[in-house]
């Protein structure tokens, strides 16, 4: 794998490498300490507002290709921690992603990690692994929402379950690292019923809720809400007694936001 591009803005650097196969993949420098990376080319969920996954799955990174995103850019970028939540879905791939984990907590570097849960196999794997952080990408609550988001079907039972029965074995401090994530889409999941719905679960399971705003992305139909409307659903779960925190200024920048990574993008 080398590097074959970088790309700066004010607050992020994008690098975008490129496989012995000729498969290309994006990791993100942010906070001026965290690392994104990918764990697949492409991306079997096909979130429809993602870029990630418009052109579906190409085949997953091992876990030499998923650590040496931090390898070849250890030296210039003062990396503190690994945010797996790049292209891919890490459960899909979790064999991979568990070695490369393993490599990660021998550099002493924190971990975190984004996924749906789509690969119920892997999820299991993957909320006992030995992170610092995993957030659970709902999106939406009720299935009619959940059709409109996810290209393909990813059922949120039988993932809640799993992480419910886990939780019930484990310290506060352990419960502490999961929170849900939910990114806001005008006109699809952002109405006052769907986020009740979000309210109730995050009160069951005491998670925190990571509102994300959304980034948009050229040729999808997918629009964010205003900062207004964002504000508004912010203070909407605060009354409803849910811990609630933005989307920092890193994850909505426009090169290499949240949902702007891609397989695809001109060099």
């Amino acid at each position: 794998m080398r590097v074959i591009k970088e790309m700066r803005s004010s607050l992020n650097r994008l690098f975008i490498f490129e496989t012995e196969d000729l498969f290309r993949v994006e990791a993100v420098f942010y906070k001026g300490e965290r690392l994104c990376v990918s764990s697949q080319v492409g991306c079997p969920v096909k979130c429809r507002f993602c870029a990630s996954g418009l052109l579906g799955l190409k085949r997953n990174l091992r876990w030499n290709e998923i650590t040496s995103q931090y390898e070849l850019l250890k030296d210039k970028l003062p990396v503190k921690g690994i945010a797996i939540a790049g292209i891919g879905e890490p459960s899909v791939n979790y064999k991979e992603v568990l070695k490369a984990i393993s490599f990660f907590k021998e550099k002493g570097l924190k971990i975190t990690i984004s996924t749906t849960g789509f690969s119920l196999e892997g999820f299991k794997e993957l909320i006992r692994a030995p992170h610092n952080g995993l957030t659970l990408s709902v999106h939406g609550v009720s299935e009619e929402v959940r059709k409109k988001i996810f290209g393909v079907e990813v059922p949120l039972e039988p993932v809640l379950s799993e992480l419910k029965e886990y939780l019930k074995g484990v310290s506060s401090s352990r419960r502490k690292k999961f929170q849900f994530g939910y990114l806001l889409i005008k006109g699809v999941n952002d109405s006052r019923e769907e986020l009740s719905k979000l309210a109730d679960l995050a009160r069951e399971f005491r998670f925190t809720v990571m509102l994300m705003a959304y980034n948009e992305v050229k040729g999808l139909p997918f629009k964010g809400v205003s900062e207004k409307e964002y504000e508004e659903a912010f203070l909407f779960l605060r009354s409803k007694g849910v811990r609630t925190t933005f989307s920092n200024r890193f994850r909505r920048d426009k090169l290499g936001g949240c949902g702007t990574l891609t397989i695809a993008r001109e060099v």
